[in-house]
């Protein structure tokens, strides 16, 4: 990467660092991961989440593991009846993996990312467990289902700097140990202690569309759609209840692509799929605190004339008029919103310039429906924009060409024939 890409791309890269700092991520690794050559890479991605001021809950799978050793299990619709000589399996397996990571996570050689870099691995007994008893008739013995989340505790090792390291195991009162399914272990622990992320691993990553597109976010009625047809009912039907159960966002990735984990934190672009009511763009009224970021924002299309230039004073002052777009707590794009009685003008339609290239980001479309949503509460039968160069976006998005004489009279008094704006109108229904 050339000097001035790097130091795009890095200051691309300042506000999530920013915004991510603090927030709690949960982080599954299937059993799978543990045999492909990317897993040394995804640890170190972690321990660099660590150092940027992420809290990392990190919930390890170990499906074909025990498939190795426990050859002789029974099955019933797909899951494992865990006997008495398997547990002692289970726990072996979960050993050796836990032993593998944690040696991963204290590599500090000076030619190696964890140069330097102090990671306090925590493992406990976090997770009280039941058996999931007879189902169908069959009893799955030692199977068991998470009881209780000690989210106490949890967050009181976070909060000291740990990283939280957790198997698939959990205990009953009694000290009798039972195999879980991790997926669904690491969308309870998600919940229990209010995670801002969900982020799991698989093989294949990313949902595709029917063309092949990845599907960078999709609300949880979307992707219920996709699990019928997809390998991973389970792991996206946790990915969906962990996000309806009220954490905010579920990222799922693939463990087999170096760097995605960096890439869907850290870039506009993405690498997964991610899971949320909102579909990954929230749009609200802005406020004071929002002009810097706004001003971000249009600056570069004002000077190239896309925009009519604005004060920062005139921001302040009509901020009241303004909506933001959001992802992850980033401002990435804004529109205002002037009344003139039954019309009333869509303006100032901006994308941050990092968000403009990333496909199917759907946020100015975004902002244009919380705009009309805000003019149709205002008892407004139309909408209308002047623009120079958007023209066909404005017609791709409903509205149509309309002459000056059309703009309400205070408007029209303001046109600018010098700047020779088009003028585009969209009724409201």
């Amino acid at each position: 990467m050339e000097g001035n890409a790097y130091a795009r791309w890095f200051r691309g890269s300042t506000p999530y660092i920013s915004a991510h700092r603090d927030k709690t991520f949960v982080v599954l690794l299937p059993g799978e991961a543990f045999g492909h050559v990317n897993l040394t890479n995804i640890v170190h991605d972690l321990a660099l989440l660590h150092v940027l001021g992420v809290r990392v809950v990190l919930v390890h799978g170990a499906r074909p593991q025990i498939d190795e050793l426990c050859t002789n299990a029974d099955f019933h619709q797909g899951q494992r009846i865990t006997n008495e000589t398997d547990i002692t399996s289970v726990a072996r397996v979960c050993g050796q993996i836990r032993t593998h990571l944690e040696a991963l996570f204290s590599t500090g050689l000076p030619n190696s990312p964890m140069h330097n870099v102090d990671i306090p691995v925590t493992s406990g007994n976090f997770i009280t467990a039941q058996p999931i008893g007879v189902r169908d008739g069959v009893d799955h013995l030692l199977t068991g289902a998470v009881r209780k989340v000690d989210a106490q505790r949890i967050h009181k090792n976070l909060s000291n700097g740990g990283l939280i390291l957790q198997s698939p195991i959990g205990f009953s009162p009694s000290g009798q140990a039972f195999n879980l399914a991790s997926d669904l272990l690491a969308a309870k622990i998600a919940q229990a202690i209010s995670a801002d992320k969900l982020i799991t691993f698989n093989a294949d990553g990313a949902l595709r569309a029917s063309d092949g597109a990845r599907i960078s976010s999709i609300t949880p009625a979307e992707a219920a759609a996709h699990v019928s047809d997809t390998a991973i009912n389970n792991t996206m039907s946790n990915l969906i209840a962990a996000v309806q159960g009220g954490v905010p966002r579920a990222v799922l990735l693939s463990y087999q692509d170096d760097g995605a984990l960096l890439r869907e934190l850290f870039t506009a672009e993405g690498a997964g799929t991610q899971i949320t009511e909102s579909a990954g763009r929230d749009v609200r009224t802005a406020t004071l605190q929002d002009v810097a970021a706004i001003v971000e924002i249009i600056r570069p299309l004002e000077e190239q004339g896309v925009l009519v230039r604005r004060e920062r004073d005139r921001l302040e002052q009509e901020i009241e008029h303004f909506l933001v777009a959001e992802i992850d707590g980033i401002v990435v794009g804004c529109c205002a919103v002037y009344p003139y009685g039954e019309q009333e003008e869509l303006a100032c339609v901006a994308v941050h310039e990092n968000y403009r290239q990333a496909k199917n980001s759907g946020i100015g479309s975004t902002l244009l429906q919380a705009a009309q949503d805000r003019a149709r509460d205002n008892g407004a039968r139309a909408l209308f924009a002047l623009t120079t160069q958007a023209r066909d976006w404005f017609i791709e998005q409903g509205f149509v060409d309309a002459d000056p004489d059309a703009l309400p009279s205070q408007k029209r008094s303001l046109y600018n024939w010098q700047r020779n704006s088009q003028v585009v109108v969209k009724a409201l229904r």
